[in-house]
């Protein structure tokens, strides 16, 4: 029993450490270092762990695309309570939204493109994992009163809106500056045309759901 335990346990580390290393290499190298090669490195372990854990590189890859969502459902997590004030509510959370994509814009990619190609996870697994992040999205953002099919809608349509906002944000960042652009390149700027696009997004939806 002791034994059956310990080595449960010790799968498990070996696990976690495996993606954290996967999670390291991502920021680091990007998509293409997501290689069997590079994460055994990483991990301090040879190709033959990856196997023996993981399958091979598809299955690092799918549960590194479900870690990446649990790290945003735990960022969502640190957000206090709901509150009254329901458009201070968004807006934090939307804060952290982007703050999460910008700290390791690869992982976003990972988790919302398809970066690597011929891999496309699970449709289940896409499904349970975008079903819990967009939970957090709803249970913050819904309006009072609103039916459960307005609320998801509502819900919707404003993360559609972050997400944009944060997408050309990133693929603006990783070019050089545009000379006269009315969007400054810093990080003041760029922050505060994404809280105006958010606000603006709320606004619009409350007036449209309104009653």
């Amino acid at each position: 029993m002791a034994a059956r335990e310990g080595a449960a346990r010790s799968a498990a580390e070996t696990r976690e450490r495996f993606l954290r290393a996967a999670i390291r290499v991502l920021a680091e190298q990007g998509v293409a270092g997501l290689t069997v090669r590079n994460l055994a490195d990483a991990a301090g372990s040879s190709t033959i762990g990856v196997y023996s854990r993981f399958g091979g590189r598809a299955g690092v890859l799918d549960a590194l695309y479900e870690r990446a969502f649990e790290q945003l459902g735990a960022a969502f997590a640190t957000l206090p309570p709901r509150s009254a004030d329901r458009t201070a509510d968004v807006l934090a959370l939307a804060l952290v939204y982007r703050r999460f994509a910008l700290e390791n814009p690869a992982r976003y990619a990972f988790m919302f493109e398809r970066p690597v190609a011929g891999f496309d996870p699970d449709p289940a697994l896409r499904l349970s994992v975008l079903r819990s992040s967009f939970t957090h999205v709803v249970d913050r953002a819904g309006p009072d009163g609103a039916s459960d099919e307005d609320g998801l809608r509502y819900s919707y349509l404003l993360w559609t809106a972050m997400h944009g906002l944060i997408s050309v944000e990133l693929t603006n960042a990783a070019r050089s500056p545009l000379p006269g652009w009315f969007v400054a390149p810093d990080e003041q700027a760029r922050e505060q045309v994404y809280r105006d696009g958010v606000q603006a997004m709320t606004t619009g939806l409350d007036a449209r759901f309104a009653g």
